[in-house]
């Protein structure tokens, strides 16, 4: 089928290159955001500071855009992307279209849509978290498995790579990571039972230059044994989110997501299921494993690790180290060394009853009795939702504190007998989830996934909502401890973006989008956006004027202080 692809041009404008330089160091200009998370450490950190404490009270709405091209075959609406500026021009998104906006005004300079196949089954989470630049070339994944790369200037497009076929369940719809020639992203695939893997391409001809498998591709492969009988053909293992890199160790970091089927281990229990639910460390030249580590072995919950990586260099103990940070939708925060994977430190950041506790590598020691067999099904903490979830989170500097979205809630899970054949590009789960009741809802998708007998019948829920809420949650990262709490109604999917105005800027799904003190969690200023903030916000500056970036539902809404 011949896709229509409409391309709108409007008067040519300036734009500096984005070398590999301005990337590396992109602390000479906090007037742009040139990288999904702000910088290769993902520290999710804004350098400026005309919107701080003292005046942030006084933000004003300066302008809004909602996309064309919004509502996919699913009748998804949410927007994930986090826009890009450069030089004064916003990059932003969605799974159909890519737009190049005045970052001052919001008028657009050019458009890129790109329908989906309305016919097709997709079996997709259609949504789009954001691109990536290098020099003149804007790099989009889509939904239907194209790396497609775009002129800056123009929209026009200079290459279109295929690297999956979404017929078998993969889909994209991370941003790629640019690391010097090399674009660096994964497929995911929405629980279809597709193995999956992370690769780099050229950035001028989208040639492949290396690719790790994330799930074993034969029975040789050694991490085969440690998958029950032939389970791993349909592992899984995607990649949901955007990855970090240290240029000192030249390694690449990336979350993997769940194994298959997700919610019922039967088939490939009791071993650890690899590389499910890990962080992989990759030498970005080279995509060979330098080192992983695995938060939940044999995940039956399908709690994922698909967080973004935060990297830090700070005393550990007395003693100068390369660390990541990293608050998983398990419940537990973590700390290792990047350099070699060593676990440091463990601690619940959430109220969590599925593990005992961690031993001394990091390995969780699972309470039987919260384990979807148990009694035919259990109350879990967290649900299948997670403590967190791929929402990025925030390291300030400044402050020295981790900043991110958190929701302590339960939820009943329980098996089912059988979780079905496996069907290629089809829904390959296992369970489902229990509604939850006051104060915490469900996982959030409700229903019985395809394949079993569906959910057993739980207790009510009778949790309040001092006891089930969600919010934006400060720890520090040398105890693990809590600092601060900034509670919402219900549960945040919202990223949180922390700024040298001592500030921390993020919301919640009922369009709450807040600015709070950095240091104590005391609300300055807020807002609603009207819908579910669902992307993490950014800051950047034109002309010496600083903007903040937050979303609500299917539009983007941009603040500053008045002229």
């Amino acid at each position: 089928m011949k896709r229509f692809i409409p391309v709108f041009l409007l008067v040519p404008f300036l734009l500096g290159q984005v070398s590999y330089d301005r990337l590396l160091k992109p602390e000479r200009e906090p007037q742009n955001w040139l990288t999904y998370s702000g910088d290769y450490s993902s520290h999710r950190y804004s350098a400026l500071t005309q919107i701080n404490k003292s005046n942030v009270k006084n933000l004003q709405l300066k302008w809004v855009y909602h996309p064309l091209y919004m509502k996919t075959t699913n009748n998804q609406s949410k927007m994930e992307n986090t826009p890009l500026v450069v030089d004064g021009i916003m990059y932003t998104g969605t799974a159909l279209e890519v737009v190049a906006l005045d970052a001052v005004t919001g008028r657009a300079f050019w458009k890129y849509s790109r329908p989906l196949d309305p016919t097709a089954y997709y079996n997709a989470y259609e949504v789009n978290k954001g691109m990536a630049i290098s020099g003149d070339t804007l790099y989009w994944a889509t939904v239907d498995c194209h790396l497609i790369a775009l002129d800056t200037k123009t929209g026009r497009v200079i290459w279109d790579k295929v690297m999956a076929d979404f017929r078998k369940g993969y889909q994209y719809n991370v941003a790629p990571l640019i690391v010097r020639n090399m674009v660096i992203l994964g497929p995911a695939n929405n629980e279809s039972g597709a193995n999956c893997w992370m690769a780099a391409y050229d950035i001028k001809t989208g040639r492949e230059i290396w690719r790790f498998n994330t799930a074993p591709t034969s029975a040789d492969d050694p991490i085969a044994k440690t998958w029950t009988g032939e389970s791993w053909k349909h592992g899984g293992n995607p990649i949901w989110n955007g990855g970090s890199y240290d240029p000192e160790t030249n390694l690449t970091y990336w979350g993997t997501g769940n194994p298959n089927p997700g919610w019922n281990g039967d088939s490939r229990l009791p071993a650890d299921n690899l590389y499910s639910d890990s962080v992989i460390a990759l030498d970005a030249d080279t995509g060979k494993l330098k080192w992983h580590f695995q938060f939940t072995p044999g995940d039956e919950y399908d709690w994922d690790s698909t967080q973004v990586p935060v990297l830090v260099d700070m005393e550990w103990k007395g003693q100068p180290r390369k660390l990541m940070l990293w608050g998983n939708r398990n419940g537990f925060f973590y700390v290792l060394d990047r350099t070699t994977g060593e676990f440091l430190m463990g601690k619940a950041f959430i109220k969590q009853n599925w593990a005992l506790g961690l031993d001394a590598k990091g390995r969780p020691i699972k309470d039987p009795a919260r384990w979807p067999k148990a009694m035919g099904g259990t109350y879990v903490e967290p649900s299948s939702q997670g403590g967190t979830n791929w929402y990025p989170p925030s390291y300030s500097p400044r402050t020295g504190l981790f900043y991110l979205g958190v929701w302590d809630n339960y939820g009943g899970v329980s098996p089912k007998g059988d979780p079905g054949p496996w069907i290629e590009g089809r829904r390959y789960t296992g369970t489902g989830q229990a509604p939850g009741g006051r104060g915490v809802a469900a996982a959030g998708r409700g229903g019985a996934p395809a394949g079993g007998r569906g959910p057993a019948r739980a207790p009510a829920n009778h949790r309040t909502e001092e006891e089930g809420y969600g919010a934006i949650r400060a720890l520090d990262p040398k105890t693990g401890e809590k600092k601060w709490d900034f509670k919402m109604a219900g549960y945040t999917e919202s990223g949180v973006m922390s700024t040298a105005g001592d500030l921390v800027f993020g919301g919640g799904m009922d369009g709450t989008f807040v600015s709070l003190d950095a240091r104590t969690g005391e609300v300055l200023w807020h807002a609603n956006l009207g819908g579910p903030n669902a992307s993490g916000p950014i800051s950047y500056a034109v002309n010496g004027k600083q903007y903040i970036v937050g979303t609500g539902e299917g539009t983007m809404y941009v603040f500053a202080l008045p002229d």
